[in-house]
């Protein structure tokens, strides 16, 4: 982080053909114009950013417009594209030869006023200083000149730098006011927070406490991309525990406000299930997970709230939680709407699954059982065991070790049933439809119980997935078993 860039030094910056073409085309106009909001705030923190924001004082589409058509007269491929109801336009610039393809919208400076039903705006012209007011907050309220007399000249009326500086989230006016007025800026503030790894101002704090029902009418996408983008940040726990203390959780996500609190009976409690859910999830983000295996972690024990009971001579128990949870994964993403398809699927595959190396691991670690896990993860399976392993998360390094050493006896068995069978395994040689031809059957359960009988006797290891060996094993077993039984 840098925040003691000068104007000299922020010029330097800028000083690429993009930026000077822009500010050229609003000089041939008379307008001012300014690069602002994220690309801005990213200078300093030297971050690379990709988003460029243009505010014109005046239109910006007539910016945006003078700007393609200049850059056609040097011959520069460009394509335009206007939204005439919103007041923007957005100019990709392709690159030549090694340069990078560019994007810039374009907007003229506005001021904003809302109805407290809904987030959007009634917008009229402003000045520069008007559209900083409406920014959501102080370190997104920078502005830099791009005109030539003043290029690189910084605009911080907020002190968004020293805010930068202190590691602070802030609005740049009232918060109550700020998040009132859109609600979204409420999940925008805990997920800057946790990508940036900044602290919530008091006040600011205080107000997402307070306007929290205000989320209630923000669209679910909108608080799911929100939700994506605290996953994806190095330390995604931040973002779920602020939502937490202000509020915010139980209202857009009470399956996992569920997992908070702890019960005692008889002196006996259980672990915090949400505070053991955001261990797992660091321990996760720390192997660079993707963003799927970050929502299987987060949902790994959502089944847990609807399965404790207390049993005396045991304590506390969570029997079939991950089946409870399996069952939940599907309900869960079509209401935050999340993908419906084999992203929901490999969750809740996951989320089922994630007990299974655990008991593997606890017993002896035997060929079959390995068999049988590898046969329903796929090629998932090394997904499973990073989840299982993130799951040690006790204190007792010694209970803790033995645990780790238990998985990885059961990763080396993994990796030498690969070598083995893996690619056969997943094979079946004989399906239905020849089943049912060799011994003379319609469609039926008999079919179902002889192919479940040849999977289960490949998996324990008593019979090879070879088509000779398959088949006299299914002979064998249609003589002594099935064969009177459907003659009945």
């Amino acid at each position: 982080m840098n925040t003691y860039l000068t104007d000299e030094e922020l010029a330097q910056i800028l000083d690429k053909p993009v930026f000077h073409l822009i500010g050229e085309t609003a000089d041939s106009l008379g307008l001012d114009c300014y690069v602002v909001g994220g690309y801005v705030r990213d200078i300093f923190l030297e971050r690379p950013s990709k988003d460029i924001d243009v505010v014109v004082v005046g239109s910006g589409i007539s910016v945006a417009e003078a700007l393609v058509k200049r850059l056609k007269g040097e011959h520069r491929k460009a394509h335009l594209a206007v939204y005439r109801n919103f007041g923007t336009a957005q100019v990709k610039i392709y690159g030549r030869g090694d340069e990078e393809d560019t994007e810039v919208e374009f907007v003229g400076a506005r001021r904003e006023s809302y109805d407290r039903g809904s987030r959007k705006p009634i917008v009229e012209d402003g000045t520069l200083e008007e559209d900083l007011d409406r920014r959501d907050f102080t370190i997104n309220a920078l502005a830099i000149c791009l005109n030539k007399d003043r290029f690189g000249r910084l605009i911080d009326q907020f002190d968004g730098l020293d805010d930068m500086e202190d590691r602070i989230i802030r609005t740049p006016l009232d918060p109550d006011i700020t998040f009132s007025d859109d609600p979204l800026r409420m999940m925008r503030c805990v997920r800057f927070a946790t990508q940036l790894g900044f602290q919530i101002d008091d006040e600011t704090f205080a107000a997402l406490e307070r306007n929290k029902e205000r989320i209630k009418i923000i669209s679910q996408e909108r608080i799911i991309d929100e939700l994506n983008k605290i996953m994806l940040a190095p330390h995604p726990s931040r973002g779920w525990f602020e939502l937490s203390r202000c509020g915010l959780l139980p209202i857009i996500f009470p399956e996992l406000a569920a997992l908070e609190g702890v019960e005692t009976m008889n002196g006996r409690a259980h672990k915090d299930n949400f505070h053991h859910t955001m261990e797992v999830l660091e321990n996760v983000a720390k192997k660079e997970a993707g963003l799927w295996l970050r929502w299987t972690t987060l949902l790994h024990d959502i089944g847990k709230p609807r399965s404790k009971r207390w049993e005396p001579t045991i304590g506390w128990t969570f029997h079939n939680h991950n089946f409870i949870g399996e069952k939940m994964v599907p309900q869960i993403f079509r209401r935050m709407k999340l993908p419906m398809d084999e992203r929901m699927k490999y969750v809740q595959k996951l989320v089922s699954l994630h007990m299974r190396p655990q008991v593997i691991a606890d017993e002896e670690v035997t060929d079959s059982a390995v068999r049988r896990m590898v046969f329903e993860a796929g090629d998932d399976i090394d997904d499973l065991m990073t989840l299982c392993e993130a799951d040690i998360t006790s204190k007792n390094e010694v209970k803790k070790q033995r645990f780790l050493d238990n998985f990885r006896m059961v990763r080396e068995k993994i990796e030498d049933l690969k070598q083995r069978d893996f690619v056969r395994l997943f094979q079946p040689c004989i399906m239905g439809d020849e089943i049912m031809e060799r011994y003379h059957l319609p469609p039926c359960s008999t079919v179902g119980l002889l192919k479940q009988a040849l999977k289960d006797a490949v998996l324990d290891g008593d019979v090879q997935n070879e088509r000779e060996t398959a088949l006299a094993f299914l002979d064998n077993l249609w003589e002594t078993k099935y064969k009177n039984l459907n003659n009945q």
